[in-house]
C-alpha cells in the first residue's frame, strides 16, 4: 500500500516542522504550505490524500481555503486551531471538516485523527462513486432501471441497495451489468405469464 500524502498548512514554521517530522516518522509522505494560496496551489498540482489546515492565517483563513478545497479539488481536510471555540467548531463542521484538532496536540492524537479522517474520506468517495454509477446506469439502460425496480419491490431494498446487489452479481459472474439485468427481466416475465397461456 502506498504512503498517504498529508499536506500541512500553517503560518507558524515551528508547527510545520514539528508536524512534518512527526508524520514522516509515522510513515506518511508530507508536504507543507505557509499560506492559503500556497496550499491551494499544492493541491491543484499534486493533490494530497488529506490536508491539516490551520484556521487562523493571514491573507486567507483556513475556512476560506476549506471552501475552495471543497469546490475546486474535493481534497478532504482536518482543521487545526489554537482555540477551542464552539462557534469555530460549528463553522468547521459546516465547511465539511473531517476532524478538528486543538493545538498544542501530541502526535498520537494527530495520527488517530488522520486515520479516522482518511477512513471517512474513503467512505465518502465510495458512496459518491456508487451514486455516480447508479445515475449513469439508470440513465443509460432501461433494463438496468427496470431490474433495480424489480429487486427493490421483491426484496424491499432501497434503490442504492438494489443497484449494489445487481452490480455485485454481475461482478461475481463476470458479466456485464445489462446482461444480468436482462436475465432478471426475463425471469420476471416468465413468472408473470398468465395461467391460460401455459395451457395447450
Amino acid at each position: 500500500m502506498s504512503m498517504k500524502k498529508i499536506l500541512i498548512v500553517d503560518d507558524d514554521r515551528l508547527v510545520l516542522t514539528t508536524f512534518e517530522r512527526g508524520l514522516r516518522d509515522a510513515g506518511y509522505e508530507t508536504s507543507t504550505a505557509e499560506s492559503g494560496p500556497q496550499a491551494l496551489q499544492v493541491c491543484a498540482e499534486s493533490p494530497p490524500d488529506l490536508v491539516l489546515l490551520d484556521i487562523r492565517m493571514p491573507e486567507m483563513s483556513g475556512l476560506e481555503v476549506a471552501q475552495r478545497l471543497r469546490r475546486e479539488t474535493g481534497v478532504p481536510f482536518v482543521f487545526l486551531s489554537a482555540y477551542d471555540d464552539i462557534e469555530i467548531l460549528k463553522q468547521a463542521a459546516q465547511h465539511g471538516a473531517l476532524g478538528y484538532l486543538v493545538k498544542p496536540v501530541d502526535m498520537p492524537q494527530v495520527i488517530a485523527a488522520i486515520e479516522a479522517a482518511l477512513a471517512r474520506a474513503e467512505d465518502i468517495r465510495r458512496l459518491k462513486k456508487t451514486e455516480a454509477d447508479l445515475s449513469t446506469a439508470l440513465a443509460g439502460s432501461r433494463e438496468t432501471s427496470a431490474a433495480v425496480g424489480i429487486l427493490m419491490e421483491r426484496y424491499r431494498l432501497s434503490e442504492k441497495q438494489a443497484f449494489e446487489a445487481l452490480r455485485t452479481r454481475a461482478r461475481n459472474e463476470q458479466r456485464k451489468l445489462d446482461e444480468v439485468a436482462g436475465q432478471i427481466l426475463q425471469a420476471e416475465e416468465s413468472l408473470n405469464w398468465p395461467v391460460s397461456s401455459a395451457k395447450p
